[in-house]
């Protein structure tokens, strides 16, 4: 059966919620954990714990920052229950039944040094030299029965060294990432959606843009833990919903700014993201919400009929009149429902190579359920490809574009076909060589198992090991785990 995800975005969308709703669907925390120790970035440490949103038990994600001389800075917190820190340099702290409520008023800058743009994206977590507008209360913390309340003024602001950090800068940090190279298109894809998007705001080119909330830690933690997390789900499809937006102005260290910020803004005219206004104040998508919702959305809705799997939900760090949580659902087509296809093709005897193969790259990218490339012979015997695309009814008119758009070909024929598919989800199994992901299918009570292409060829680079010898290690290993 096929598996879909679907983003409810009702109270709009940013990186912590999302790695928290996904870790709430069940990700592996420890695979997490494990693929962000391999960046080699350190300052930080990850919190873990669960939150109630209007009553609502919700999942709470964060990065804690670690400042100068050994503080840590923990940002907009509501958290209830048991939580647990997992540490970038190992350690691991637990603490029990505390509640702990840290109330920020969310909001950052916007603001240009000399020529090159350092941007500030009202991060929901507290980034390395953002601007923060706290209320006038200050942060609000209730440990136990105890009340602490921490009164911060304007020119009380903690102070952290700035790292500046572009697109080229970070994609070198994620090169580094100990995970398949699906996970790293997918995190650079985020991150030059969030680029691209700062470029125009700025009029500056992407090489000259410096991120502050996009090169900073924590929203490399988030990015990269939304790639990591999608994969280790093994999801198929996702599914966004429209982007529930607030109103108003975001006050920033240098101005007030209007609400879309000019970064969310560009996103979603970019790539087609439809934007629900609400009369909440302030903002609630996030220009990494926003970027997240670009890069991994594969149908623009849901089927007609599906079962729901599992359900999970993030916690976001504001309090709005309706519950601040992304809630994420694991649907199933039932094979009734999930086997009518279509076919569209074109023969082509004009295009070169490379832009075929870049062709076939977008397709597939936008959604298709498969592409391919048939050499044939055309009239006059004019050697040539047929392209076919595999896909559903939703995405034949944005799929048939990227056909016409991105070929020479000037036509597209297209019809419906059925198919029959195994059932299938995605494991981790250990092997001699590490662990390794494996695609587990089931047909009339038989299982089957396929050892996934990234994680053999990770395995021979790694351990000089033929193809075929970690490909039959990955399948022993996941026959011996059933």
């Amino acid at each position: 059966m096929e598996k879909i995800l679907y983003l409810e975005c009702n109270s709009g969308i940013s990186g912590d919620m999302t790695v928290g709703a996904l870790l709430d669907l069940g990700a592996d925390r420890g695979a997490l954990e494990r693929a962000l120790g391999s960046l080699g970035v350190g300052g930080y440490h990850l919190h873990f714990g669960r939150t109630k949103k209007c009553g609502l038990d919700a999942f709470d994600f964060d990065v804690h920052l670690e400042g100068v001389e050994g503080e840590h800075h923990h940002h907009h917190h509501e958290h209830e229950g048991e939580e647990e820190h997992g540490h970038g340099g190992g350690h691991h702290h637990e603490h029990g039944d505390e509640a702990h409520c840290h109330g920020h008023e969310e909001a950052g800058p916007h603001h240009k040094h000399g020529d090159e743009a350092h941007e500030h994206h009202h991060h929901e977590h507290g980034p390395e030299g953002h601007c923060h507008e706290h209320e006038e209360a200050g942060h609000h913390h209730e440990h136990g029965a105890e009340a602490h309340c921490h009164v911060h003024g304007e020119a009380e602001h903690h102070h952290h060294p700035h790292v500046h950090r572009n697109y080229a800068d970070i994609c070198t940090i994620i090169d580094r990432l100990d995970s398949n190279a699906r996970v790293k298109e997918l995190a650079k894809r985020m991150f030059r959606i969030v680029a691209e998007a700062e470029s125009k705001a700025h009029g500056l080119p992407i090489d000259q843009v410096h991120f502050h909330e996009v090169g900073a830690i924590d929203s490399i933690v988030d990015i990269i833990g939304v790639a990591v997390c999608l994969d280790n789900l093994g999801i198929d499809n996702v599914v966004v919903s429209p982007l529930a937006e607030g109103s108003g102005y975001v006050r920033c260290q240098h101005g007030v700014i209007p609400v879309p910020v000019p970064a969310t803004a560009n996103i979603a005219q970019a790539h087609g993201l439809t934007l629900r206004l609400t009369d909440n104040d302030g903002e609630m998508v996030t220009p990494t919400g926003a970027a997240i919702a670009a890069a991994v959305k594969t149908m623009d809705r849901l089927p007609a009929s599906c079962r729901i799997v599992k359900t999970g939900m993030g916690a976001g760090k504001k309090d709005f009149k309706q519950a601040n949580v992304l809630r994420a659902m694991i649907l199933e087509i039932e094979e009734s429902a999930g086997d009518q296809m279509w076919v569209m093709e074109s023969n082509i005897d004009d295009c070169t190579g490379e832009m075929l193969g870049f062709a076939m790259e977008m397709i597939l990218a936008a959604g298709a359920a498969d592409v391919w490339a048939t050499p044939i012979f055309m009239k006059k015997n004019r050697p040539a490809y047929m392209l076919s695309v595999l896909c559903r009814e939703d995405k034949l008119e944005e799929l048939e574009t990227l056909m016409l758009t991105q070929t020479t070909t000037i036509g597209v024929r297209r019809y419906p076909v059925s198919r029959t598919i195994m059932d299938r989800r995605n494991e981790t199994v250990s092997t001699r060589f590490g662990d390794a992901r494996v695609k587990v299918c089931g047909y009339k009570g038989k299982q089957y198992f396929y050892p996934e292409y990234e994680s053999v060829k990770t395995i021979c680079r790694e351990h000089g090991v033929d193809f075929r010898t970690a490909y039959d290690e990955i399948r022993r290993k996941a026959e011996e785990a059933r």
